[in-house]
């Protein structure tokens, strides 16, 4: 299993009440394609400097960091490409967390 942030743009049309509804979508959707869900951090809603479609002009930016294996993120991009909340989502690799090398002491 690897380390993943998906980074979800979603489109809750004046739904703001929902965010919390959409966002247990998306980790459910994560954790039924097998992932592990480690971090969820919600960030404010944005308006997009270019307009892709003129009926979508801001989304609630979410960040979520997963476990999941490599080949189960084609089924994730699909699944989410049809999912209604969901406006863009892009999944990028995330390194394992380094820790620091404590050097050792001779006494």
């Amino acid at each position: 299993m690897k380390r993943y942030e998906g980074l979800f743009i979603l489109n809750l049309a004046g739904k703001e009440e929902g965010l919390k509804e959409a966002v247990d979508k998306v980790t459910a959707e994560i954790g039924a394609n097998g992932g592990k869900v480690e971090t969820v951090q919600k960030m404010e809603r944005k308006q997009f400097a270019r307009v892709a479609d003129r009926r979508v002009q801001s989304g609630f930016y979410v960040n979520v960091i997963f476990e999941a294996r490599p080949q189960s993120l084609a089924g994730l991009r699909e699944k989410f490409r049809h999912a209604d909340d969901v406006f863009r989502v892009t999944f990028t690799q995330r390194d394992q967390p380094v820790l620091p090398v404590v050097p050792e002491t001779t006494n």
